[in-house]
Order: structure tokens, then C-alpha cells, then sequence
């Protein structure tokens, strides 16, 4: 199985990181047609503007969504943003993957980034207590029916799944705990069986 992950800006390294820690075979994308050697893929943090406008200009976005209609995709904090459905007061026109309404920056400023124990519950057997870390974080302000929360801070979701995409407000990739990028591998492996 090899899983890309998005490597046009943000944090893509520490992705790339924990997958190869697990023993996946890692895709660096930069190009559309990298998608196509993926059975999956992550779309880090970073500068979600930024990150549309690179986007536009490789004309990667419909190849994305193409992608996204047969196999996973997994975002974390702007990789969230560019997934959603809505993003308030925002000129941006993202991918529309999770029915999801957005508020970027709504957790605050990059002084104000913060860590919280969080509830993680990715299957009713499989509940733990999770360390996210919150970098200038989005809060989903509104979701669709077919939306799962998975985790809640303050009673609002902060990791979801629809179908078999993954949304998080915040970033897994900086802990050493594992087990989202393993869930989200195992919907991987579902979705190609």
C-alpha cells in the first residue's frame, strides 16, 4: 500500500514521518498525476490560501476530487478546510469532500496554540483519551447528517469521518501517538478491498 501525502506546503514531513514509522510506503505529491500511484491521501496543515492558490496553479484540485470519489482522503487542519463543504466569510472555493462548514483561525492566533486531552472515540470499543495539538485551528461550525464525530473538544467535533474521509481541526501528526494515521489506514485498506 502506498499513501501520499500532499507536499506542496505545511507540514507534509512530519505525515510523511509517522506513515514510514508504520511501515507504509510513503508518495510525496506534487504533481496530479502522483495521485494516481496513491490508495490514499493526506492533505497536511499549513497555509490553506496558499495552499488553494498552488493548487489552482498545478491544476491539481479536479484531479483531487476525481481521486477522492474512489479512495480516502484524510485533513488535517487546512488539509480540513480544503475538504470542506462551506468556509465562512472565506473567497476560497474548496474541494466540497465533507459536509462540513468551516471557521478557519477560529481557535485563535499562532500565540495562541494550545494542547488538550481529548476524547477519541473511532469505534465504540476503541475509546482513549488523545493529546491534540491545536496551531491556529479551524472549528467546524455546522455538519451534514452523514458526518460521524469521532472526537469533541468543549462538545464541539474536532475529528470526523464521512464515508471513508477523515477531517481533523487539529494536527495528530505532532504526537507520538499514532492511532488516527492508523485508522485512516485501515480505511485505506477497506476501501481497496
Amino acid at each position: 500500500m502506498r499513501v501520499g501525502v500532499l507536499a506542496l506546503q505545511g507540514d507534509f514531513s512530519k505525515h510523511v514521518e509517522v506513515l514510514r514509522s508504520l511501515g507504509v510506503e510513503v508518495q510525496e505529491v506534487r504533481k496530479p498525476e502522483e495521485l494516481t500511484m496513491c490508495e490514499g491521501l493526506i492533505i497536511p496543515g499549513g497555509e490553506s490560501t496558499v495552499m488553494f492558490k498552488q493548487m489552482q496553479f498545478i491544476d491539481m484540485s479536479k484531479h483531487l476530487v476525481a481521486f477522492a470519489k474512489q479512495k480516502p482522503v484524510f485533513g488535517t487542519c487546512a488539509g480540513l478546510i480544503l475538504m470542506a463543504k462551506n468556509i465562512q466569510e472565506s473567497p476560497l472555493q474548496p474541494l466540497q469532500l465533507l459536509d462540513v462548514t468551516i471557521e478557519r483561525n477560529a481557535f485563535g492566533r499562532q500565540v495562541e496554540s494550545f494542547q488538550a486531552f481529548v476524547p477519541l472515540e473511532l469505534t465504540p470499543e476503541h475509546v482513549k483519551v488523545f493529546p491534540a495539538f491545536f496551531i491556529r485551528a479551524p472549528r467546524i461550525r455546522a455538519h451534514g447528517p452523514h458526518v460521524r464525530v469521532l472526537a469533541t473538544f468543549e462538545e464541539e467535533p474536532i475529528l470526523i469521518q464521512q464515508g471513508h474521509h477523515l477531517g481533523a481541526s487539529f494536527h495528530p501528526e505532532l504526537t507520538t501517538d499514532p492511532v488516527i494515521h492508523q485508522y485512516f489506514l485501515e480505511l485505506i485498506k477497506k476501501n481497496h478491498a
